[in-house]
């Protein structure tokens, strides 16, 4: 059964948030792909996944770069269901949610508050169904995140 889990960004942009799951996710062994339909978006997580963490970067690259099956973390500006990282993860970053986003066994929509209604009415078409387990997160004022409505 897929999951999704809608993260409400109130405090932090999606580019701060981001590397924060996509390290847990590759801690576990897992791959990535992440959809942003503007290119500014996808440049500033770029960014973040290689500046983020001072310690280290999160090894990532470009959908249509000659080394895009062998990176942990593939962006993407549209959904592959079938991407050439092999990932079982996507992060919706933009916001905007994509039915084919459940071919894979685990979804983050992550929202900010422009796009609330649109999560929303995902949320109750997704909540109907009995082949999907929805999670809802929130950030709580010092950052932190816990799950509940």
């Amino acid at each position: 059964m897929p999951r999704v889990d809608f993260y409400r960004l109130t405090r932090d942009p999606v580019e701060r948030v981001l590397p924060a799951i996509a390290t847990r996710i590759l801690g576990n062994g897992g791959r990535l792909l992440v959809v942003a339909a503007p290119a500014m978006q996808r440049r500033a997580i770029d960014e973040a996944l290689w500046t983020l963490q001072p310690a280290s970067f999160l090894p990532h690259g470009n959908a249509g770069s000659a080394d895009e099956a062998i990176e942990p973390i593939l962006l993407a500006g549209t959904l592959d269901a079938a991407p050439p990282n092999g990932a079982s993860h996507i992060a919706l970053a933009d916001g905007e949610w994509r039915d084919e986003a459940l071919a894979f066994e685990r979804t983050f929509l992550l929202f900010d508050n422009s796009r609330i209604d649109d999560a929303r009415a995902t949320w109750r078409t997704l909540a109907a169904r009995d082949d999907v387990d929805n999670r809802f997160w929130k950030q709580d004022e010092r950052g932190r995140w816990s799950e509940g409505p």
